[in-house]
């Protein structure tokens, strides 16, 4: 697998004209990528955010891959592994790829991080709406304007401002594709708290310790990111708060019953010491393990 450090060398590795700019560059309209029998993979220190209607061929990244679909924007992230195997695009298609370094002294270079997106796995792409597609191509041809247009002072500044309107627009239309997949959503919650009640079913019997955000998406084959922004759109939780919510839900019933005192109760539900539970607990309810058993026993 390659990794590459220079825009241009992607460039040629897709059989693409060189970049305008060392470190930024846009593609659009390439029809054809990796023709033939080959596969590209690689990493590189780029962000790469692309929007296509798969001919044929197949991309992934991630942990999973698919073929063709409908038009779908992908966020990939620096150091992550991608591959492009036989691609062919309809009409409509582009690449904006951004160094590292391209961001470095600018807003975005920490706002960009911040949408999880760029985590979610290739099957979790943003499908876009017509109207959504309109927004996305304007902004996309704002600045590739820029970008072929003689440099100057405020060309970066001004790609930068499209790319994070960009960036925004989509945060604005996962959330819409959330709303509109309620039926997945709602079955995604339902799911995921009936592997919460396995999960402590089988720690009465196992040492399996405490359930993961990553365990729960493995089940459910979604990713870590994907399944706390879902969660969180769905019951205002991120999937970590609400294993947090049931596991003390839990030692409020086991505390309830009296029967186990707080180092068989902390044990019994995964916690690796009795000092974290406590934490834990009293962080949530407000009062420690002690003093909430205390209520039932006076």
């Amino acid at each position: 697998m390659e990794h590459f450090t220079k825009i241009s060398d992607l460039h040629e590795a897709f059989g693409i004209k060189p970049p305008e700019n060392p470190l930024f560059s846009v593609v659009y309209g390439e029809q054809d990528m990796c023709k033939g029998n080959n596969k590209l993979e690689f990493s590189s220190g780029f962000y790469i955010i692309g929007f296509k209607k798969l001919k044929s061929g197949s991309m992934s990244y991630g942990k999973t891959k698919y073929d063709h679909d409908l038009g779908s924007m992908s966020f990939i992230k620096p150091q992550q592994k991608v591959a492009f195997q036989n691609i062919m695009l309809e009409e409509k298609g582009f690449l904006i790829i951004i160094h590292e370094d391209f961001l470095a002294g600018t807003a975005l270079y920490n706002e960009i991080k911040k949408y999880s997106y760029f985590d979610y796995e290739v099957n979790e792409a943003l499908h876009l709406s017509p109207a959504e597609e309109n927004i996305i191509w304007n902004l996309y041809f704002n600045i590739e304007k820029e970008y072929n247009n003689n440099t100057d002072e405020l060309s970066k500044s001004i790609i930068i401002s499209h790319l994070d309107s960009m960036l925004k627009y989509a945060q604005r239309f996962y959330k819409r594709q959330f709303i509109n997949r309620k039926q997945l959503t709602g079955s995604t919650v339902t799911k995921f708290n009936a592997l919460l009640v396995a999960n402590f079913e089988s720690r009465k019997t196992k040492d399996i310790g405490l359930p993961s955000v990553a365990q729960m998406a493995e089940k459910l084959h979604i990713s870590p990111r994907y399944l706390t922004d879902l969660l969180k759109e769905e019951t205002g939780k991120t999937a970590l708060e609400l294993i947090h919510l049931f596991l003390i839900a839990e030692a409020k019933n086991l505390l309830s019953e009296g029967e186990l005192n707080i180092s068989e109760i902390s044990y019994l539900l995964g916690f690796e010491n009795t000092t974290y539970f406590s934490r834990l607990f009293k962080k949530e309810v407000g009062v420690t393990p002690n003093q909430f058993r205390g209520r039932f026993l006076n």
